[in-house]
């Protein structure tokens, strides 16, 4: 049977193997929750005079600190003072040194936002004309790297672990109270509690890093480390390295007192069965004394228990608020509600997937003579059922506060991301419904067989001793040959070698050889009712089931870790609209200078952004344009080739095409642009990302 078991066990590690490569293979930089909506100067500007300083607008409120926001000439030197100000209304700013050269300038800014997530970008302005700039913008997105990948994978493993540990020391309390001591899931609750600790501690290091330079050599710098433990995110992640201390105390007291107090008490089972041998009188005596025991045993036993688990609920509720109070919870609309139902969300989805893995080991691990019972199945079924109950309750207010729209749970990688997830939360409901089908099926007597003939089994090996300490003390072999003819268990076996009549004599009068049979036969009697268990139908089907559930369950929790790092759609809609209405216009000043913004997807894995066309001043005649090609989240980035065409239908114009010089990172100009007449002219952008992908964008706009 354990061969026929350890490639399913197999199949699923895996698959978790599987899963985790795709995480680190496919790493990408973590998206910004708080977007920048504007600054003064705006993006792509010509101001004829330098500003005395640099202002940046976000859709939310960032953490920033001196040096999170830098300003270069067109040389490359860094011209501002360097010390970051609040200047109220989610608007941050720097001031610059005087005496500012003319041409383009830079500004790059690396923030943390309210849900502690990295942000970073650029964008450039001009002073009297555009020019050529040597300022180098760093290629790679605060979040990403190396660094990156690493920190995702901590915080899969963080997960997986508190969902382990929290899920496990349920599923035990809760349904299976024997289970304290059964070794393979004392194994998963101690393992869920060491990934937990071991990817607390490993996010505490990459922190500084994960949110600054993205340097693997900047991990083990303790004047990062510093900076970290006054944050949001490392308040948090302290707090739950104390309450994992607490944990350690509890998983000591759960797998320690009250494993022991559990075996004791099928002990004192066990005595008092043997007890009904005794003289009458003496045997009332003792049952009274032993009823007055058993109730003071379950008394306790019962205060054990509900102290277990309060506090457990306690430590549990404490570590999933350390994720809410650092997460997407912790930052937008309703922070005082969407935080308690964080915690309750991830608390139900730690008994549901937690107990269904300590189910699997359970049903796959658990000794022969200690199997899990058909009542302690029931019990988890109906626990996890109130479990998916709870969070789709919770999980429909968290789409809610996080989407906002439909069209945001459609158009944004969030509202994807989340279909994705709720696809798997279908499968698994019904992968679960099927379980429960095989749940019902379950029978106890194939089980209270095993403990039955283990227990006759036990019986027979030490009436089997005693018949050997008889003879050797001078009982003689007829005393022997009595106890084993008590001791031996009635079985097909026992009956083919009585009719061996001389080798029955030899083990009468030989005490060794008849303790030795004895424990053969009381193996061979275990060995088949474990075949009887492993028959069950309903047993196997349960099996297959809940294996399958927890292959789900892996790709479930790789799609939530991902979602926990996914800008949210609300927040995705706001920033563009806030930037469409800061931007986008079609008359700016007394200038006429045209803005568009238009959205591109080439297909490619880093196709996605937003081409902005600004036409100063957009009248007839000679124009000056600008062409900026930026990310969702503001941060301009290079794409091997831009090309932009005028058509207007109206009059079968064009198209007129224009082929822009390339200034600076993700910055595009070209001037003497004719427009023949006035009209609502067509705008095509033609945008290449790469060698084969390129995808041509328009917008109408009025000129003239």
């Amino acid at each position: 049977m354990r061969q026929a078991i350890a490639p399913r066990v197999r199949a699923l590690l895996l698959l978790f193997a599987a899963v985790t490569g795709a995480l680190l293979a496919g790493a990408v930089p973590v998206s910004a929750h708080a977007a920048l909506t504007g600054s003064d100067p705006q993006q792509g500007a010509v101001v004829k005079e330098a500003p005395a300083q640099v202002s940046l607008t976000f859709s939310e409120k960032i953490a920033m600190s001196d040096g999170s926001v830098r300003v270069y000439d067109p040389k490359g030197k860094q011209v501002d003072t360097g010390k970051t100000s609040d200047l109220g209304g989610n608007v941050y700013g720097v001031k610059l040194h005087s005496g500012l050269p003319e041409g383009t300038f830079t500004v790059t800014y690396q923030a943390v936002s309210a849900d502690s997530h990295p942000i970073s970008g650029a964008f450039t302005f001009s002073v009297g004309a555009p020019s050529k700039t040597t300022a180098a913008v760093p290629e790679q997105t605060a979040g990403g790297g190396i660094v990156g990948g690493l920190y995702g994978f901590a915080r899969y493993a963080a997960y997986a672990g508190f969902i382990l540990l929290v899920g496990g020391a349920a599923f035990v309390l809760a349904c299976w109270q024997r289970g304290a001591s059964v070794r393979p899931v004392q194994r998963l609750v101690v393992s869920g509690w060491l990934a937990l600790t071991a990817a607390t501690l490993a996010m505490l290091l990459l922190r500084g890093s994960y949110t600054g330079s993205g340097e693997v050599g900047d991990v083990f710098d303790l004047s990062l480390l510093g900076t970290v433990l006054q944050t949001k995110a490392g308040a948090a992640l302290v707090s739950r390295l104390l309450l994992l201390a607490a944990a350690a105390l509890f998983i000591a007291v759960l797998f320690g007192a009250y494993a022991r107090r559990d075996e004791a008490e099928e002990s004192a089972a066990d005595d008092g069965q043997g007890s009904e041998t005794d003289a009458d009188g003496q045997a009332d005596t003792d049952d009274h004394a032993h009823a007055d025991g058993e109730a003071e045993a379950y008394a306790d036993k019962k205060d054990l228990t509900f102290g277990l688990a309060i506090g457990g609920s306690v430590v549990a509720a404490g570590l999933a608020a350390s994720w809410a109070m650092a997460e997407h919870a912790s930052a937008g609309i309703q922070t005082g509600i969407a935080m308690p139902v964080d915690v309750v969300h991830l608390l139900a989805v730690a008994t549901w997937l937690g107990g269904l893995a300590a189910l699997l080991v359970a049903l796959f691990r658990a000794p022969a003579e200690a199997p899990i019972e058909a009542v302690a199945v029931h019990r988890f079924s109906r626990v996890a059922f109130g479990s998916v109950l709870v969070l789709t309750a919770t999980g429909v207010y968290q789409s809610w506060r996080q989407v906002g729209s439909w069209s945001a749970l459609t158009g944004t990688s969030y509202g994807q991301l989340l279909l994705v997830k709720i696809g798997l939360v279908v499968v698994l409901v019904g992968i679960a419904w099927i379980s429960r089908r095989w749940t019902a099926r379950l029978a106890d007597s194939p089980a209270e067989s095993v403990a039955s003939s283990a227990s006759a089994a036990s019986g027979a090996v030490q009436r089997a001793d005693g018949a050997r300490t008889a003879v050797v003390s001078g009982g003689g072999a007829k005393g022997a040959s009595t106890a084993l003819e008590d001791a031996a268990p009635a079985t097909e076996d026992e009956v083919r070698g009585s009719e061996d009549s001389s080798d029955s004599g030899r083990d009468s009068e030989d005490p060794e050889r008849a303790a030795q049979l004895a424990r053969q036969r009381a193996a061979m009697a275990t060995a088949r009712e474990k075949r009887i268990r492993d028959a069950d139908p309903g047993r196997r089907g349960l099996r297959r089931s809940v294996l399958a559930e927890a292959g789900v369950a892996v790709v479930l929790l790789a799609v939530t870790t991902a979602l926990t790092v996914a800008e949210p759609g609300r927040t995705v809609e706001e920033a563009e609209a806030a930037t469409s209405t800061a931007q986008q216009s079609d008359v700016a000043g007394d200038s006429g200078a045209l803005a568009l913004d238009i959205p591109f997807d080439t297909g490619s894995q880093d196709g996605k952004g937003v081409v902005r066309v600004d036409i100063d001043p957009a009248r007839v005649g000679g124009n000056e344009m600008h062409v900026y090609v930026q990310r969702a989240n503001g941060r301009v980035f290079d794409i091997p080739e831009v090309k932009v065409a005028f058509t207007l239908k109206a009059k079968d114009i064009g198209p007129l095409p224009v082929v822009p010089d390339r200034i600076a990172t993700g910055h595009w100009t070209a001037v003497g642009v004719q427009i023949p007449m006035a009209g609502k002219w067509e705008v095509a952008v033609t945008v290449r990302t790469s060698d084969i992908d390129q995808v041509t964008v328009t917008k109408n706009a009025q000129i003239g």
